[in-house]
């Protein structure tokens, strides 16, 4: 009989008027998945402590001499992050500080219904001096990350949002292991203040772009590593419209997870990250004092987003770039041949917002006064607002427990739309327009006009949000959901 760790808990702190989130652990034991290539299984520590204090959060994010921008955050710095181990057990009690309610939605994880933090579907809305406490286990590594789930774009515009790191991944330590965190902002440079976060030009479009790019809450850092060798970057895309095309210039580098999934080590040369979506890399670190860059190739000009210089001295016998493999994910594999294939199709509004309120009473959300200024988007023509939450609509799809199926996703616009899927991963099979490897992922990026067909196990029951992940487009109606019974 194995003797239970001991319970840690972690406080995280929080500025005046914004979100309190006390996190703690207790590590439940349990392996890592079977690796690519098999390896063993290490068990699984319990969760660091550490306290810090409570203080507003003034962040400059223009500039060390320009004026402060009054950020919301999860902890004491402006970016929370939590580093656990697969098996362990998190817990967290949210204490709302905020002068609206919110929830934390735990994004990629494959948790309990109850636990998935989407006010009104599973749990209710955490108003302000509310508290609610999420405990749940985690069954899977990788990168993953946390954010509200409503008022999103406000919300997580105004920076909260935190990073959830599961490891035991790695079936042999890499030398560094490096954090790209990329945001934009929408900033008054005269005050530092924050402009108004969704505009129907923009929620009508691809979304209402910020007005300063931003690496780990300011300027494209520069970032030392140890020469000559293999160093993972975790490049996760928090900000609420932006679909970057990531690429290494300079350096050698592979793909080694997508959402926070292994996947069999393949050269990056561009990947398209639309909001909400990760990628994991393995990178050749530059030989002493030499430089290499993440970039963001889509754009007008290439935006360099980090800069990496090789510290130290490296290897006296350098080896072929050939980046070690992580554990592959545990996941349930569809079986495709008996698999049921079911349509969306992701479109402009559909027209009718009006829905049946548990009393029966027809309510029209457009008069609602929690309803974003436009209504846009619609999946399979039915249109559910962001801010509708308390009145949702029937469901896109029922799905039987246990049971595999095949997603179409259609995208009918002219617009990119990050689609995705809560409680569950599920693998990308095709596409009509892009050939990316087949991978695991819980956000997959439609270009325009694009078919792509995913797969998955509906093993999590509960009732599972589905949307754009642009957060304007959610805002003003491509939300819906899927039930597992």
């Amino acid at each position: 009989m194995t003797a239970a760790l001991p319970r840690r808990r972690v406080l995280i702190g929080a500025s005046a008027a914004v979100a309190v989130l006390s996190v703690g652990g207790i590590a439940t034991g349990g392996g890592a998945p079977k690796p690519l290539p098999p390896a063993p299984n290490p068990r699984a520590p319990g969760v660091p402590a550490r306290r810090p204090g409570r203080r507003p959060r003034p962040v400059r994010l223009l500039g060390r001499d320009r004026p402060a921008s009054p950020l919301w955050t999860y902890g004491d710095d402006p970016l929370t992050v939590i580093r656990v181990r697969r098996g362990d057990t998190l817990e967290a009690r949210l204490e709302n500080r905020l002068p609206e309610h919110t929830s934390i939605h735990w994004h990629g994880i494959r948790l309990p219904n109850p636990m998935d933090g989407v006010p009104y579907m599973t749990q209710p809305p955490v108003e302000p001096g509310g508290s609610f406490e999420y405990r749940f286990a985690l069954p899977d590594t990788g990168t993953f990350f946390f954010h509200p789930h409503c008022n999103t774009v406000e919300q997580v515009g105004r920076g909260l949002a935190g990073v959830l790191i599961v490891e035991g991944d790695e079936t042999v330590p890499y030398g560094a292991d490096v954090l790209c965190l990329l945001k934009d902002w929408r900033l008054d440079e005269a005050t530092g203040g924050f402009l108004d976060f969704l505009t129907d030009a923009g929620a009508a479009r691809n979304g209402t772009f910020g007005t300063v790019r931003s690496t780990g809450f300011g300027p494209a850092p520069t970032v030392r590593m140890p020469a000559g060798r293999d160093v993972r970057v975790r490049i996760l895309n928090l900000d609420v419209t932006r679909v970057s095309q990531v690429g290494v210039v300079g350096a050698e580098a592979a793909v080694i997870a997508t959402d926070g999934n292994a996947v069999a080590p393949f050269p990056l040369e561009a990947w398209r990250m639309g909001p909400a979506m990760r990628l994991d890399v393995v990178v050749r670190a530059p030989a002493p004092g030499a430089t290499a860059r993440v970039v963001d190739y889509f754009s007008k000009d290439i935006v360099t987003l980090m800069t990496l210089v090789g510290d130290g001295t490296a290897p006296d016998r350098p080896t072929a770039f050939d980046p070690a493999p992580l554990y592959a994910p545990a996941l349930p594999e569809p079986d495709l041949r008996r698999a049921e294939i079911l349509a969306f199709d992701f479109g402009s509004t559909a027209g009718d917002l009006t829905v049946a309120a548990p009393n029966g009473e027809v309510i029209d959300l457009g008069l609602s006064l929690c309803l974003a200024p436009g209504t846009f988007w619609a999946i399979n023509r039915q249109s559910w607002p962001e801010r509708g939450h308390e009145y949702p609509p029937a469901p896109l799809a029922e799905l039987a427990l246990g049971r595999s199926y095949v997603f179409e996703l259609r995208n009918l616009t002219p617009h990119m739309h990050p689609i995705h899927l809560h409680g569950h991963s599920f693998k990308v099979l095709d596409s009509n327009k892009v050939d990316r490897p087949v991978h695991w992922a819980d956000t997959a990026l439609l270009t325009p006009k694009e078919r792509m067909r995913v797969a998955f196990v509906a093993d999590n029951p509960g009732s599972w949000m589905f949307h754009c992940h642009i957060i304007e487009h959610q805002d003003t109606g491509m939300m819906g959901y899927v039930t597992v019974a």
